[in-house]
């Protein structure tokens, strides 16, 4: 039986998008013992995922290296077949080059590929010629499997379904009739965020018939109260903070749309095969991140602008201090995408 170990210690998203390694995996090698480590935190998002084995956990925030070292250790004792590293980052390059795995595979961009057994380029996309992240996550692993493709996925358990639904009849006592759409207004990094005030512009257009439910961290409760107090007439309810990740999935599967920034519920949506709509500002699609659902639209500035896109992952700050590529972004485009009876 082969062993495999995924690595991804980053952020939500990233280990959404690394899902698609262990759909490969697993299509490839039914039989194999799949295993995953991500950072603390994010171990929610594979709960229950019927084709891992385990789901080993970094903790990063207390004793990093100590928490480190102790990890290569237990990794080295586990002889892994291969491992699979996504990440281009020292930490995880030490971890792969010291894991004792019969092969050790990697990206050519983190700095100890030196170290590993198989170096693949990490390309980037264009605009001509764009590559999405699930592509260069599956190429790690084509030496040894095919060029069919495969989608991520995450698999939100009864249980998840049965508490979004026991949550969203305290909205709406006819559930099982009621239309919505969800909506995650945040993004770690400001122009990546379409503005509080053109999420209310677009709002306020939605028809009062349709809920809105509102998606997101504890830290996005703030946003969307502002947001949900200036929607009179509106059936809404702020979740942030109080769905778990495969919960917030769960209740994406069956909305009408699915409204995001350019960040981690875009992904979840996309892994849940939902509707979904992505808003990029400052960001494009070419980088590698547009979203994957059968029905899946991109909202952005189809005008040119000299400054966009400004840099890969956002900024704190719009360098040119006008936002133009959030600023201009028309609600007509938002609203042209929802279809409603």
């Amino acid at each position: 039986m082969q062993k495999f170990l995924i690595i991804q210690t980053a952020f939500i998203g990233d280990v959404v998008l690394a899902t698609v390694l262990i759909e490969k995996l697993h299509a490839s090698f039914p039989d194999a013992q799949i295993d995953f480590l991500l950072r603390k935190g994010n171990e929610d998002l594979l709960a229950n995922h019927p084709y891992l084995n385990e789901v080993m956990i970094w903790i990063k925030k207390e004793n990093k290296t100590k928490n480190l070292f102790k990890l290569i250790n237990t990794i080295r004792e586990k002889k892994y077949d291969k491992v699979i590293n996504v990440q281009r980052f020292f930490s995880t390059g030490l971890i792969t080059a010291f894991s004792n795995a019969k092969e050790k595979i990697g990206f050519d961009k983190n700095p100890l590929s030196f170290l590993f057994d198989v170096k693949v380029k990490h390309i980037v996309g264009t605009k001509e010629h764009p590559v999405h992240e699930t592509e260069r996550n599956l190429s790690l692993v084509k030496h040894f499997t095919n060029d069919v493709p495969a989608r991520m996925k995450l698999y939100p358990s009864e249980e998840d379904h049965t508490f979004v639904n026991r949550e969203l009849s305290t909205v709406n006592s006819q559930l099982s009739t009621a239309k919505y759409i969800c909506v995650a207004p945040s993004s770690v990094w400001f122009t990546k965020q379409f503005p509080k005030e053109k999420w209310i512009e677009f709002l306020r257009e939605i028809p009062s018939s349709i809920n809105i439910y509102f998606l997101g961290a504890p830290s996005d409760k703030n946003l969307c109260d502002n947001i949900i107090a200036v929607l009179p007439g509106h059936t809404t309810k702020n979740l942030c903070g109080t769905l778990s990740f495969l919960q917030s999935a769960a209740l994406m599967e069956n909305a009408l749309m699915n409204y995001a920034n350019d960040s981690a519920p875009l992904h979840i949506a996309s892994a849940m095969n939902a509707p979904v709509t992505a808003v990029f500002c400052s960001t494009v699609t070419w980088f590698g991140y547009w979203p994957l659902s059968d029905k899946s639209f991109v909202v952005e500035k189809t005008e040119p602008l000299y400054c966009r896109p400004c840099t890969t992952h956002g900024r704190k700050e719009c360098p040119e201090k006008h936002f133009k590529c959030a600023l201009d972004i028309n609600k007509q485009k938002l609203l042209s995408i929802l279809k409603y009876e």
